[in-house]
């Protein structure tokens, strides 16, 4: 934990940014009886029946320092998919950069290893070295400030049905380019001393 708290307290380093990763399922839902519009004075209406298109995958990077999201929409959330979005991530957006500082939790795919299930050692080696990962300790996944990005991006973007993974691409792009136009950030005040504080009772009495 308090790796992590450490982490959010430094400076931006464009050398060394500091990057929150995490991921969200989608469900792709289609309307059966096309929904009543709403007028002044009566809200909207839909029908609770839907057809059920299948699942999809929203993958989300944040560095809060500068305000910036990447999301990308895979149709799964595998070892592979993972290390092609951290590919894309570290070649296009931070080709200049020499290491990301990853926070991440500690879902078995994220790992190093993953960059071997998807492409050949000398590539999986190369991109290995691109990044430093801190993970979140277990059941504490609420340190990665990409939850708080996921939470706006679940009740102002995918808070309706959506039927089409294409549909859904396109919705979350314009949510995620209006979101870096505007240069949303986070306002993290939990420091270590307030970690201290806090939560002293898992900390051992200093002598």
């Amino acid at each position: 934990m308090e790796n992590i708290l450490d982490l959010y307290s430094q400076p931006y380093d464009p050398k060394r940014p500091v990057v929150c990763i995490d991921e969200r399922p989608c469900q792709l839902l289609e309307e059966v009886t096309r929904p009543v519009k709403s007028k002044r004075g009566r809200p909207k209406r839909e029908d609770s029946e839907y057809q059920r298109n299948g699942t999809c995958c929203a993958f989300v990077a944040f560095e809060r320092l500068s305000g910036w999201r990447y999301i990308e929409i895979k149709e799964r959330r595998t070892k592979v998919d993972y290390a092609h979005f951290l590919k894309e991530l570290t070649d296009k957006y931070y080709p200049d950069a020499d290491s990301i500082r990853i926070v991440q939790d500690n879902l078995n795919t994220h790992t190093n290893g993953s960059f071997y299930e998807a492409f050949p050692a000398e590539e999986a080696f190369r991109l290995a070295k691109r990044f430093d990962y801190h993970y979140t300790p277990k059941k504490a996944s609420w340190l990665n400030m990409v939850a708080i990005e996921l939470s706006a991006l679940s009740k102002q973007c995918l808070n309706r049905r959506i039927p089409t993974i294409e549909k859904l691409k396109k919705e979350v792009l314009f949510w995620e380019r209006y979101r870096n136009k505007q240069h949303c950030t986070i306002n993290w005040k939990f420091t270590k001393n307030d970690a201290r504080i806090k939560l002293n009772k898992f900390y051992p009495d200093n002598i």
